[in-house]
């Protein structure tokens, strides 16, 4: 039934037409897909939401978790260039034979067949069978490799808003909800309010759920006191001190002194770093954590695309920031940088994106604006970005570009040593970037 998916770009192919949406909201399919597996995992579970930050605070808390020798199963995404990011199990990331492996076991059960090594069938009344979203299943498949391969413990990142979202079917030890902005607003809805009462769904009875920002909505509270979870917020039951080369973090469990900053850059990094060590207070007694394993795992985490500084001249900064508030942050990290000649911005977005808010942002921060098409059908093109920036007052250069990296290509041939390139607008934008760097000789 399943050889003609032995490799992992046919499952994949597959996967993207399987189902008639790409995103349907529930998590009654999902349920009983994840019935017919039996899952029951024994391992702590940390579920991790928000707007923005949430990679952020899944790579902390496996680098740190896996720095004090546990074994650390950790499901994000999107990727950037390999499906294999999304699964990665003891910082590697899982093999192609790995994930089709469990990819068969997830579609045997969505067809309603037995599985073999359960002893039992364990399907549902009509064994029917059901279809799953790509994120859905590839949800599963990830659960399916943290149990085979017998992690210690699992981070699960949200796909989107966390309620009704796939990870939400597993039940975990802590949540966090790192922050909340307007975003996928034709799911979450259209007002703060509305989104923090979807992040909050994924909080648990009796479990600690921590929020990592401080301008916390009402519903954040509203919604931990209706579950009654124990909510830790940033300010409140945590916080932190910055100081010129260390910091320092404030927790129920006591503080945690001269702590190196982390390796991620970006203005937000110790709201994110304070929410991760906060899992661990909250987990100490299943998953203790030594100083030198959360030393060590902020001074060596890696985040590819989030402000990700490109060695070489001239600088070349990557950033998916896609909606607002990651876009205020970026133009903020880029305002505290030295100044340099001229600012290049490689500029694509996706159209169900706030595209006039994302250019309002960094309007002031780019000197010429390289702006291109995205090769998907959710991609804008680079005449109509350039309308959005012409609305929005931008009084700087705009240059339109088929793709990416014929952008990429003119900003290289015009920058000088001194100047500096942004990529960012999405993750489609960054990962092209990319694949182009190695032809263009920017490492």
């Amino acid at each position: 039934m399943l050889d003609k998916y032995s490799a992992l770009n046919d499952w994949l192919a597959y996967l993207e037409t399987k189902h008639p949406n790409a995103i349907e909201l529930g998590l009654e399919r999902v349920t009983k897909v994840k019935q017919r597996l039996g899952f029951n995992p024994t391992f702590p579970i940390i579920v991790v939401g928000g707007t923005n930050g949430k990679g952020s605070v899944c790579a902390m808390l496996e680098n740190m978790l896996h720095a004090a020798g546990y074994c650390v199963g950790c499901y994000t995404s999107p990727h950037l260039l390999d499906y294999n990011e999304r699964v990665r199990i003891g910082q590697r990331q899982s093999s192609d034979e790995v994930l089709c492996a469990a990819f068969g076991r997830v579609e045997l059960a969505c067809a309603g067949q037995p599985l073999e090594k359960t002893g039992t069938s364990l399907l549902d009344d009509e064994s029917s069978e059901i279809s799953l979203t790509y994120f859905e299943f590839g949800t599963l498949a990830a659960m399916q490799c943290f149990i085979d391969q017998s992690v210690e413990v699992a981070i699960l990142e949200v796909g989107l808003g966390g309620r009704l979202d796939a990870v939400n079917i597993f039940d975990h030890d802590c949540a966090v909800v790192t922050s909340i902005d307007l975003d996928h607003t034709e799911y979450l809805g259209d007002t703060r309010e509305q989104v923090a009462f979807e992040k909050a769904g994924i909080f648990r009875v009796g479990k600690v759920a921590v929020f990592g920002d401080m301008d916390m909505p009402i519903a954040i509270r509203t919604q931990a006191q209706h579950v009654g979870a124990q909510l830790w917020c940033l300010g409140e039951q945590f916080s932190f001190s910055a100081g010129a080369q260390q910091w320092n973090y404030h927790g129920v469990s006591g503080t945690r002194s001269a702590l190196p900053y982390p390796a991620l850059r970006g203005a937000f990094q110790l709201n994110n770093a304070s929410a991760a060590l906060a899992v661990l207070d909250a987990l100490k007694s299943q998953l203790p954590v030594s100083m030198a394993a959360v030393r060590r795992g902020l001074v060596e985490v890696v985040l590819p695309g989030r402000f990700q500084v490109v060695p070489g001249r001239p600088t070349l900064i990557l950033d998916v920031a896609h909606n607002p508030h990651a876009a205020r942050s970026l133009a903020q990290n880029l305002a505290d940088l030295p100044p340099c000649r001229k600012t290049f911005a490689v500029f694509a977005m996706l159209k169900d994106k706030d595209m006039a808010s994302v250019a309002r942002a960094l309007k002031e921060q780019v000197d010429v604006w390289l702006v291109a098409g995205i090769a998907t059908p959710r991609g804008v093109t680079a005449t109509e970005l350039a309308s959005v920036l012409d609305a929005e007052g931008v009084k700087s250069a705009v240059l339109t570009f088929v793709t990416v990296s014929d952008a990429l290509q003119h900003a290289c041939n015009e920058a000088v040593e001194n100047d500096r390139i942004i990529a960012f607008g999405s993750f489609y934008t960054v990962a092209e970037v990319m694949r182009a760097q190695s032809a263009l000789r920017l490492i």
